[in-house]
């Protein structure tokens, strides 16, 4: 992370001598007391960043901004042992700032703008009756190929295991699989559902 620069800093002298400054080339004062807190405390200050943040890099940003804030109020701050508290207030306040000029576009309109609902697509109610009809028409087939059409498809079987395990050969499994296909296809009660 870089060290920020603000060109608003204060430029006064600091009146109890407790800070050591120098000046940079641009005017600006520059603390070494600043740049050793923000090396020892970025880590920690980085996790408060993410808790109020979803996005990693969005968390960077708010505690550049926050440690900005508190650069340009450093020869302010008193107390410097209570200096993660105030950085944290400035997380959460520059949070609180980005969050209310957030701009929400809504448009008045007559009809709603959502998409017609598709039949079956995360609708629990649909996907039940779907695989309820789905196994109704499972068990109208001739058990031979009922059960080639579980092993292959919800066991998730191959043909040469499914095969193996019904004692035939896998000719016999691709071609009565075919006939369940095609026989499922033209269920009356999983036509509607296509």
């Amino acid at each position: 992370m870089t060290t920020p620069v603000c060109t608003s800093a204060s430029a006064a002298a600091d009146p109890a001598g407790q800070t050591l400054r120098h000046r940079a080339a641009g005017g600006t004062p520059t603390y070494p007391s600043f740049s050793s807190y923000v090396r020892a405390r970025q880590p920690v200050l980085l996790r408060a960043a993410r808790s109020l943040t979803a996005n990693p890099s969005d968390a960077e940003d708010l505690l550049q901004t926050a440690l900005a804030k508190t650069y340009v109020a450093w020869e302010r701050i008193e107390d410097h042992r209570a200096l993660d508290g105030y950085v944290r207030r400035a997380l959460l306040n520059t949070r609180t700032s980005q969050w209310r000029k957030r701009r929400v576009d809504e448009y008045v309109c007559d009809e709603l703008p959502e998409p017609d609902p598709v039949p079956g697509a995360d609708d629990p109610a649909e996907r039940q009756a779907l695989h309820d009809a789905m196994w109704r028409a499972i068990t109208k087939l001739p058990a031979r190929q009922r059960a080639m059409v579980v092993l292959r498809y919800y066991e998730d079987l191959s043909e040469a295991q499914t095969a193996e395990v019904l004692g035939v050969s896998v000719g016999t499994v691709k071609s009565a699989v075919s006939r369940a296909l095609g026989k499922l296809r033209e269920d009356p009660e999983l036509v509607l559902v296509r």
